[in-house]
């Protein structure tokens, strides 16, 4: 049985939710089945494992067509397509996969179709008549496709929930920048805004698949997550970067990420756990103050390269010590001349400025 990973999991399962969304010929031809309550077994893709499977039936390869599975469907057997459901290879195929293969599954087409998508690693839809459900199979996954306006009212839910968690992202955020402006910050700030960003970001996440479900119909609904969620990625990196512990405590940021992407919505909820798992502490040192290096207010300052971000943070060590660095120290740096010194100087007057009359007016 083939073995892939977690991200490489999630991947497959949204190229194979897209291939079916609605508007796609692959869609058409499934609803074209379901409305003919004649039922059907869809492979999409043949390699040697799924040879190995297959008995009976007749070599096809000819182009797609809603209409050409439609008519298949009306014989016993599986059809099986290739890899990006352009051409029908084999219809009539009897398949016996490993009947040891654990599934949960009660009718003949379900259970094969689940042990088929186990062994082979492949998509494998499930049309039935009886149930009249349409049902995606890839390795352990399964998941039932919906009529478009159920999946859009989800999605709907969803989206009005993410605007409050980002109203809300946006309040902590600023809260932590005029914090780091006076030099207050604790661990239990950093972590609520860690929380939160990772809060979205699952949500996000969620309404992904909606769109790839609703295929054409959920072009809108893209463009609206687009904009909640912009930025989100790139705090989310820099928050790391500003506390991450240094020396041996020190890990990657791809690291920290996964490890907050681990936590369940039960532990994601508490601050102890966030702060845990960013290596910043525990429920016992929330209130512990922490010091930014000044990642994240720098990449707020315009028309200043990551390079000489870097530079300015390696060589003053702290925001605190770039908040209080006059022109010349500031050139010192490399890549920072005149200019760019006096934008950097302006440019952190400015947020430190808005910062605290947004905590106190």
């Amino acid at each position: 049985m083939p073995e892939r990973g977690e991200n490489d999991g999630a991947e497959a399962l949204r190229a194979a939710l897209s291939s079916v969304a609605p508007g796609t010929p692959l869609r058409e031809g499934l609803e074209r089945i379901l409305r003919g309550r004649t039922g059907a077994l869809v492979v999409v893709g043949l390699d040697k494992t799924v040879e190995q499977l297959s008995t009976g039936g007749f070599v096809l390869d000819v182009p797609f067509t809603a209409t050409a599975l439609r008519e298949l469907a009306k014989m016993d057997g599986a059809i099986i397509l290739d890899r990006d459901a352009s051409r029908i290879l084999r219809a009539g195929v009897h398949l016996m996969p490993d009947p040891t293969i654990h599934t949960e599954e009660t009718g003949t087409r379900h259970r094969t179709a689940d042990r088929v998508a186990r062994q082979t690693g492949l998509p494998v839809i499930s049309v039935s008549a009886s149930m009249h459900i349409i049902a995606l199979y890839l390795d352990t996954v399964r998941h039932q496709l919906e009529e478009a306006g159920a999946v859009l009212s989800r999605a709907n839910q969803a989206l009005q929930t993410l605007e409050r968690y980002r109203q809300r992202l946006d309040e902590v955020s600023d809260a932590l920048s005029a914090l780091e402006i006076e030099d207050l910050v604790t661990v239990r700030d950093v972590t609520a805004v860690a929380q939160r960003l990772e809060m979205v970001s699952r949500i996000a996440g969620e309404i992904e698949t909606y769109v790839l479900e609703l295929g054409t119909d959920g072009r809108l609904l893209s463009l609206q997550l687009d904009e909640l969620i912009g930025g989100v990625d790139t705090e989310r990196e820099l928050i790391i970067r500003d506390y991450m512990p240094t020396g041996r405590r020190a890990r990657p940021t791809e690291t920290v990420l996964a490890d907050l992407a681990l936590l369940d919505s039960t532990d994601l909820v508490d601050l102890g756990t966030v702060a845990q798992a960013l290596r910043i502490g525990g429920a016992e040192s929330l209130d512990t103050p922490l010091t930014p290096r000044g990642y994240r207010l720098l990449a707020r300052v315009p028309r200043l390269p990551s390079t000489v971000v870097d530079r300015l943070i390696e060589h003053f060590g702290s925001l605190q010590k770039l908040l209080a660095a006059s022109m010349e120290d500031l050139t010192v740096v490399e890549g920072v001349g005149d200019l760019r010194a006096r934008g950097v100087r302006e440019g952190l007057a400015r947020l430190a400025e808005s910062s605290i009359l947004e905590r106190y007016v």
